[in-house]
């Protein structure tokens, strides 16, 4: 059997060991223009391409790191029928489809993690169904392959997400289950609910948590994270009862680009970061919140400046690339909207992310970053263990329209400690 895997996730660019990942499939297509909006998606995404587009990623992360597949995962731990039947019933329970247990208890593991994934078709069996104009009993979870969201590591433990919709609650649950009963995973799992018995208005998702440092967490407030979920998030940082600095970002809610935190800022590198100036430097009526921590109480909690000078105050000096290069807001505008901020470090000074935004690429060209295509490294054209700090470019034409990057498909367990 394979090595337990503890979750060690104390900063944001330590050397990865570990990562959860979810190749899309069917689920990704499994959807019309009449209900594309409720998908979270502008527009229908081409597989074919799209899996092309996502076989680089997943080769790149292979050759650094050990890739787990949550489809994998899951139907590991469908093996075993308490599990299995566990997570039907919450399944349908939270859906309200408990017509269709019976159904989903009589497939196989294999049958049922991809129908769970991909979409459970309705039976037009009664008068009911066949009026029905749904096509599912459990609807694609079509957003799955942003695996980041669902399940956020956060130092030695796996923070659960509540996601801002409802049709992604279920990738939410699958992840829950995955780390709470797979064996190759010793960790421990915390939800807002047993954080908080009032949840009515909390979400917070994975796109908007960066974990700095063992004492510095970043995190984003806006579509998919409330202030209420932050406050999750501080329940779980007080029962630690070390010392702990929450710098939050309040963020636009238009247009849909601006998601996440990591959207318009990600780290790079000990001294340097990826930014979207007109929202991290530029936009001060989106406010920026310093939370301090101490023995288990909020010991002071005030505005700051940005978040660059909020991280300057407690002693973490960083230096702003921009995203969309510095002469152009219209071009920054652009390449934000396909991810031009969302890196992925897979090392300090080393990222993946895509080669389409070139003004973005060449920013981090003129600041010592080797720029390498994903499929030189696949093909073994290029040795990347040559250099010192590179960037890794991705193909990008229909991943991007899905609305995220590197970092969103993304959900690392375990990374070498780094000191910033």
């Amino acid at each position: 059997m394979e090595k337990i895997r503890s979750t060690k996730i104390y900063s944001e660019i330590g050397k990865l060991e570990s990562v959860v990942i979810h190749s899309p499939g069917a689920e990704v297509e499994n959807m019309t223009p009449q209900n594309v909006e409720r998908a979270l998606y502008s527009d229908i995404l081409n597989l074919t391409v799209a899996k092309k587009e996502y076989v680089q990623l997943k080769s790149i992360l292979e050759k650094l790191s050990t890739v787990f597949e949550v489809r994998e995962l899951l139907q590991d731990i469908l093996r075993n029928n308490k599990v299995k039947e566990t997570l039907i019933k919450k399944i349908c329970e939270n859906e309200d489809k408990f017509n269709i247990i019976d159904y989903l208890l009589d497939l196989n593991e294999k049958d049922l993690s991809r129908q769970l994934i991909e979409g459970v078709s309705m039976k037009k069996n009664n008068l009911t169904n066949f009026l029905n104009k749904e096509r599912y009993s459990l609807k694609p979870l079509h957003n799955f392959f942003y695996t980041r969201d669902a399940a956020i590591s956060i130092f030695d433990d796996v923070f659960i997400g509540k996601m801002a919709s409802p049709i992604r609650h279920r990738e939410t649950l699958i992840m829950e289950a995955i780390f709470n009963y797979h064996p190759i995973f010793d960790t421990k799992t915390i939800t807002s609910y047993s954080l908080n018995s009032d949840i009515s208005n909390t979400s917070i998702e994975g796109g908007d948590l960066l974990v700095v440092s063992d004492d510095v967490i970043l995190v984003g407030i806006g579509a998919r994270t409330t202030s209420q979920g932050v406050d999750s998030l501080l329940e779980y940082i007080k029962k630690i009862k070390g010392k702990t600095h929450i710098i939050v970002q309040e963020l636009p809610l238009k247009p849909e680009s601006f998601i996440h935190l990591d959207m318009v800022f990600t780290l790079l590198d000990k001294d340097l970061c990826m930014i979207y100036d007109p929202v991290i430097m530029k936009m001060n009526k989106y406010q920026t919140i310093h939370i301090y921590v101490e023995g288990g109480k909020v010991k002071k909690i005030k505005e700051e400046k940005n978040i660059l000078q909020a991280l300057e105050n407690i002693g973490i000096s960083l230096k702003p690339l921009y995203c969309g290069g510095r002469k152009d807001q219209w071009v920054q505008e652009r390449e934000q909207w396909h991810s031009g901020a969302n890196f992925f470090a897979v090392a300090p000074g080393k990222v993946i992310g895509y080669a389409r935004n070139t003004n973005t690429v060449e920013e981090l060209s003129q600041n010592g970053f080797e720029i390498i295509k994903a499929k030189d490294i696949i093909k073994n054209n290029i040795d990347i263990h040559k250099y010192d700090k590179y960037m890794i470019t991705l193909d990008g034409s229909e991943l991007p329209r899905g609305g995220g990057g590197a970092r969103c498909m993304t959900m690392p367990v375990k990374r070498k400690a780094v000191k910033m």
